[in-house]
């Protein structure tokens, strides 16, 4: 590893932790050469995951797209940051752990409703109305009454 300071390739490890929920490594350096430190950290590469448009264009992968929609959905409700977090990163594992190196958007949308539906139901369905381009009030209206069955039967099969 090269200093960041004096470009030296030699550096010894002083210490070193987990860190990002063990998913990667914190190393401190010191230099042989001029006896600074620094720090750096290892991660596992990851192959990139390209979204399938419903236009049929690709585009790289972005979590934070995914992570914005949702913060947009939770906006002004009782939804923790930390509770935001814990979704998207159930939702990247979902995509990593697919073991192919496509998904289409829908396949993703589906995983956030999936997620929001757990969460928060105002936001589900903010995120809902979005997601499924509900051309007028009688198809929004047919999807919440959709939504409400299946709250009732949740219900029904939590008593």
């Amino acid at each position: 590893m090269k200093c960041a300071y004096c470009g030296c390739e030699d550096s010894r490890v002083i210490d070193s932790r987990n860190c990002d929920e063990n998913n990667s490594i914190r190393r401190r350096r010191e230099c042989a050469a001029c006896g600074r430190r620094f720090t750096t950290y290892e991660t596992i590469e990851q192959t990139p995951i390209l979204v399938v448009k419903n236009s049929g264009e690709r585009q790289a992968f972005s979590i934070e797209k995914v992570k914005n929609g949702i913060m947009k959905a939770c906006e002004k409700r009782p939804v923790s940051m930390h509770v935001i977090d814990k979704a998207v990163q159930e939702i990247e594992k979902q995509i990593y752990n697919r073991l192919d190196t496509e998904i289409t958007s829908k396949e993703i949308g589906e995983m956030v409703m999936e997620q929001l539906r757990k969460i928060d139901d105002v936001a589900y369905v903010r995120f809902a109305s979005v997601y499924k381009q509900f051309k007028d009030a009688s198809t929004f209206f047919e999807y919440l009454n959709e939504f409400d069955k299946m709250l009732k039967h949740k219900e029904d099969k939590n008593s």
